[in-house]
């Protein structure tokens, strides 16, 4: 539907974190070689996969847990300010409003995590 966009919500330790669901081929088994981005949280077990394209081919982030997709209206999202200085992949928040309270959910740009770690 128009003015709403499907977030997948998944967790890396104790934190939980949300992407475009349109981005996410599919989700797996993580491989020893997939990638980890410190700054979202080391995995407790990483058990599972998110796998996303790339122009140079799949990339896959190690998960804890995928926690679901919902649709959220386009006015429970926040791009991300320039002036929070924070990394190219965080996108936006989502204000998670299924949670109860509206606390805020980091959306960020699977793609762009890779570039992070030096890969493209």
């Amino acid at each position: 539907a128009v003015g709403e966009v499907d977030v997948l919500f998944f967790q890396i330790g104790d934190s939980e974190y949300g992407t475009d669901a349109s981005s996410v081929l599919r989700i797996d088994r993580a491989l020893p070689d997939d990638l980890t981005v410190r700054e979202l949280g080391l995995p407790h077990k990483g058990h599972r996969a998110l796998v996303f394209d790339t122009p140079e081919g799949e990339g896959h982030l190690k998960v804890d847990a995928v926690n679901g997709v919902r649709t959220i209206p386009l006015a429970g999202l926040r791009r991300m300010p320039a002036a929070a200085a924070a990394a190219s992949y965080a996108v936006g928040v989502c204000l998670d409003l299924d949670e109860g309270a509206g606390r805020p959910v980091l959306l960020i740009d699977l793609a762009e995590t890779l570039k992070t770690q030096g890969r493209h």
